[in-house]
């Protein structure tokens, strides 16, 4: 299925004969209950703006403008690109496909493969919030010739924050995650070897061959995987053809690429031939307790034949690129609900200017039609949304509230993120917590470090401690008897 977006700006080839690529992801099972059906993971709020504006505008600061939005689902492509179509009607080029909700991220990319006609096609994940130009990811992709370059950046630097799952106190570091195993050449370049934290074991096995023509290998884990790469069209589009089992970009496009590098031959028909196709094998070099060498480099004799600059005695060869951001930029991913919190945070804190909102005299954003009482405190590092009102002797910490909200009065907002129309009764204290739009809280109720549903009523002097609560929603089995079903999740301590 695809969604045509009308007018849609000129239809011109972008910078340097670059098409675009975004993966819009769909109702992501990771983010319950703050996804559904009628909020689709692109449109999910960061500082009161779906989080895949800021992709769009990012792309559009490069004057990249020739995009194709890849949603899961079909609800979901309708809902992204209605919200396109008047948001961006005179300014982008865009196309909304929707495809399968298990295809997974590489096969977002083979449902569109045909539609890439530019000589490279640059592939951005839409839930990335960021501000490393991506003309200069396509320029350095163009100067080295590579088959792929690949955007790693510094995660985001530690804060500090009062309360919630992301913190457990003041001047914690935030979202550490799962490391990426990244190995570079000397000129910190090139990529010879990439693994997700999730699939690295106490011992790395890299290619032989790959070690020997760098010479010398430095493996980082400090460095994570912005989902944002460039691709060679034609290269691209012949793996994904010959390689059906490749599923995700991140942990199987890309790693087998790195790994083909040094062995890619281009046959006349344009088919990526490797010793792995030839031989099912290939050789390996085994790193035993890889945690010891990451702080060092590795070193190895070279073999003259081949080097990683792209010269070959042979002939052709596939380079894999890496551009490397500048450790004060930002950027991050809202793929979890602790990235949601954190981003909600940074966005009107450290990185407000990803926003494009300005700051009070007061270190926060309010909006000059948000009203609040007597003894009220909005903190530094705070957002207060059009239309929203908070009663007396209220306090707002390192949080975000959205659109027009009605909040009563002693109520305590800390490190939290509060979405559109929600209701707030007396007394209430919110802590580490998401509340997704038109909840209400009823006095005096409770929330640490929850997630509440769209329209969730959370009852009167209730307390809620770590639980995602949805709203009732009907279930309709194979014989039609109609059900009704509650989710409300005990979440496990880390």
């Amino acid at each position: 299925m695809s969604v045509p977006v009308p007018d849609l700006g000129r239809k011109m080839g972008s910078v340097m004969n670059f098409q675009v690529v975004i993966l819009a992801g769909g109702t992501s099972k990771r983010l319950f209950p703050l996804v559904s059906k009628d909020v689709p993971k692109a449109l999910l709020p960061v500082a009161n703006r779906p989080v895949m504006s800021y992709v769009l505008e990012l792309l559009e600061a490069s004057n990249l403008k020739d995009l194709i939005v890849v949603v899961a689902g079909e609800d979901a492509a309708v809902r992204v690109g209605g919200w396109i179509s008047q948001a961006y009607h005179d300014r982008l080029h865009v196309e909304v496909a929707a495809v399968s909700e298990d295809v997974g991220t590489a096969g977002a990319l083979r449902a569109v493969a045909r539609q890439l006609t530019a000589d490279d096609i640059l592939v951005v994940s839409g839930d990335l919030v960021c501000d490393v130009p991506p003309g200069a990811v396509a320029a350095t992709h163009r100067r080295q010739e590579a088959a792929v370059t690949a955007l790693l950046c510094t995660p985001p630097a530690a804060g500090s924050s009062e309360a919630g799952p992301s913190a457990g106190g003041k001047d914690k570091t935030k979202r550490p995650g799962l490391c990426n195993i990244i190995g570079l050449d000397s000129s910190r370049q090139f990529l010879l070897f990439v693994e997700s934290g999730g699939q690295a074991k106490k011992e790395l096995r890299i290619q032989r061959s790959i070690l020997g023509a760098a010479g010398q290998m430095e493996i980082r884990s400090d460095l994570v995987d912005a989902h944002l790469y460039a691709f060679r069209r034609t290269i691209l589009q012949d793996v994904l053809d010959r390689r059906p089992e490749i599923r995700s970009i991140k942990h199987d496009l890309v790693p087998y690429l790195v790994r083909s590098q040094l062995r890619y031959e281009l046959s006349p028909n344009s088919e990526v031939q490797t010793e792995e196709t030839r031989n099912g094998s290939s050789a390996l070099q085994k790193i035993s307790s890889w945690q010891q060498q990451i702080p060092g480099s590795l070193a190895f004799p070279p073999q003259h034949s081949m080097d990683v600059s792209g010269r070959r005695a042979d002939g052709n060869v596939l380079k894999c690129c890496a551009y490397i951001a500048n450790k004060s930029k930002y950027c991050a991913r809202l793929n979890s609900i602790q990235a949601f919190g954190d981003i909600n945070r940074d966005v009107v804190g450290e990185a407000t200017h990803l926003t494009g909102y300005t700051l009070s005299a007061h270190n926060n954003i309010v909006h000059p039609s948000a009203e609040y009482g007597a003894k009220t405190t909005i903190g530094p590092h705070c957002m207060l949304g059009e239309g929203s009102q908070l009663g007396d002797k209220c306090s707002v910490k390192r949080s975000v509230v959205g659109r027009h909200c009605r909040i009563g009065s002693n109520v305590k907002i800390v490190n939290s993120v509060v979405l559109n129309h929600v209701t707030i009764d007396d007394g209430c204290l919110i802590q580490g917590s998401i509340i997704c739009s038109n909840a209400h809280l009823q006095e005096r109720a409770t929330l640490k470090d929850c997630q509440v549903g769209v329209g969730y009523v959370i009852a009167s002097g209730t307390e809620h401690r770590t639980e995602a609560l949805a709203k009732k929603e009907k279930a309709v089995t194979a014989s039609g008897t109609e059900h009704r079903t509650e989710a409300l999740a005990k979440k496990e301590k880390a």
